[in-house]
C-alpha cells in the first residue's frame, strides 16, 4: 500500500533514493534539469539559503509503497513571495486587504530560480496523487493556497482539472538552436540591422581588452568563487535588497556541481572584473546570474547571451534560457515563450477572482507572444515560422 509522507528536509530523503526519481536518466549522463537533483537542493538548505529565516521552508512530499521511494515532490511552506518568478504579490495584497491571510502558503518549486522544469518527480501516474495530497496538506493547516510554479505545460494541463485548481500562463525568452554549426550560421539567419548590431555589441566588449574564459568542471577554481560572489552581491543588493544565495551555497556547488556549471567570467589582466553563472542540462544551458564590478560597453551582453550561444553550439545544446523577463533579450535572438504555473485556491471567492484574472492574462500573453515573434530579429523567408 502506497504512504505519503511530509519529510522535514531535503536531507532526510538519501540523494540515490531522490535523484532516483527526479533524474534517473543521469545514471547515462547528464540529468535533463540540474535544478531538482537531490545536490542543487540540498546545497541550498545545507548552506542556509533556504531555511529558518529565509522565507522557504523545504517539507518535501514523498510516496512510497513498501518502503521504496515512487515519487517526490520539492515542497515548501512560504513565508513570502520572494525568489519566485511568479509573481502572486497583488493576489496577497488582495485577500489581504479583504480580511484574509495569504501567508504562510505552500509551494512547489526550485527556490530562485525561474527555469521550467518537473515539479512532481517520478512516473506520471503519481503526480496526481502528490498534487491532491499537496492541496490537502493545504486545507487542513487552513493554508490561503498552494502554487506548483515553473512545471511543465504537461503537468499544469494535467492538473489544472483538479477541483480548485488554476493554470497560470505566463512568459520568458528562449534562444533555440536551429541547427547552426557556429555563431556565424546564427548571425545569418538575424535581418541585417540585428546582425549588425550585435557584431558591434560583441566587439565593444573585446574592444575594452578584456580577456573572456568560460570554465566549467575542473577549470572552475575556488578563487574563481571569491570572486562571482562580489559580483553576485552588487547585483542580489541592486535587484532583491538582500542575494537570496548564502557564499555557502558557491561552495557547496564547486564541491558537488562544477561539472554541471558553466562560469563565465571577464578578466581585467588577471582580475576578474565580471561574471555570468550558467547551469548545464541535458540540453538546455539556463543563464542563472551575472555581476561585474567593472562597467564595460556591451559586457553585459556578451557574458550572458553572446558566450551562452557560443558555448551551446558548441556542445550540441539545443536551448538557452536566459532568466525570467527581459525584452531586450528579443532583439539578441531569444523569442517568447510560455511557461506555466498551477495555483490552489482556497477561498471560493477568492480562487474565483484569481480564475477571472487568470482567463483575461492568458489571452494577453498569448496576443503578446504572437506580437513579439513577428517582430523578431529573424530574417523572413519560407520555412521560418
Amino acid at each position: 500500500m502506497a504512504e505519503l509522507t511530509l519529510q522535514e528536509s531535503i536531507a532526510e530523503i538519501p540523494a540515490a533514493e531522490w535523484d532516483g526519481v527526479a533524474a534517473p536518466e543521469q545514471a547515462a549522463g547528464r540529468p535533463v534539469d540540474p535544478f531538482t537533483t537531490h545536490r542543487f537542493l540540498s546545497a541550498l538548505d545545507a548552506s542556509g539559503s533556504t531555511g529558518p529565516g529565509t522565507g522557504w521552508q523545504a517539507r518535501p512530499l514523498a510516496l512510497r509503497e513498501g518502503g521504496r521511494l515512487l515519487a517526490v515532490t520539492p515542497l515548501y511552506v512560504k513565508g513570502n513571495s520572494q525568489g519566485e518568478y511568479i509573481f502572486d504579490h497583488g493576489w496577497a495584497d488582495a485577500l489581504e486587504r479583504a480580511g484574509g491571510r495569504y501567508y504562510p502558503k505552500l509551494q512547489i518549486a526550485v527556490p530562485f530560480t525561474p527555469a521550467t522544469g518537473r515539479r512532481f518527480l517520478g512516473a506520471d501516474e503519481h503526480r496526481d496523487t502528490l498534487w491532491r495530497a499537496a492541496i490537502g496538506i493545504a486545507a487542513q493547516n487552513r493554508l490561503s493556497s498552494l502554487h506548483a510554479t515553473f512545471c511543465t505545460a504537461e503537468e499544469a494541463v494535467a492538473l489544472a482539472g483538479v477541483e480548485g485548481s488554476l493554470h497560470r500562463v505566463t512568459q520568458q525568452f528562449h534562444w533555440e538552436n536551429r541547427g547552426y554549426s557556429n555563431f556565424g550560421d546564427f548571425l545569418a539567419d538575424l535581418s541585417s540591422r540585428k546582425r549588425k548590431m550585435i557584431r558591434k555589441e560583441r566587439e565593444s566588449a573585446h574592444a575594452s581588452g578584456l580577456t573572456i574564459r568560460a570554465l566549467t568542471g575542473d577549470q572552475i577554481e575556488p578563487a574563481h568563487w571569491d570572486a562571482f560572489w562580489a559580483f553576485y552581491q552588487d547585483t542580489g543588493s541592486r535587484k532583491w535588497g538582500r542575494p537570496y544565495l548564502t557564499r555557502e551555497a558557491f561552495d557547496l556547488f564547486h564541491r558537488t556541481m562544477r561539472d554541471d556549471i558553466l562560469l563565465v567570467l571577464a578578466f581585467n589582466g588577471s582580475r576578474p572584473v565580471a561574471g555570468a553563472l550558467n547551469f548545464i542540462g541535458r540540453d538546455t544551458l539556463y543563464g542563472r546570474y551575472w555581476g561585474c564590478i567593472e562597467d564595460h560597453p556591451g559586457l553585459h551582453f556578451e557574458l550572458c547571451y553572446y558566450q551562452a550561444i557560443d558555448w551551446a553550439i558548441a556542445n550540441g545544446h539545443t536551448r538557452v534560457e536566459a532568466g525570467a523577463q527581459g525584452e531586450h533579450k528579443l532583439a539578441r535572438g531569444y523569442l517568447p515563450v510560455e511557461t506555466h504555473s498551477l495555483h490552489w485556491i482556497a477561498e471560493p471567492s477568492f480562487r474565483k477572482a484569481v480564475d477571472r484574472y487568470l482567463q483575461e492574462e492568458r489571452r494577453a500573453v498569448g496576443d503578446e507572444i504572437e506580437v513579439l515573434t513577428a517582430y523578431g530579429p529573424f530574417r523572413k523567408h519560407e520555412g521560418r515560422d
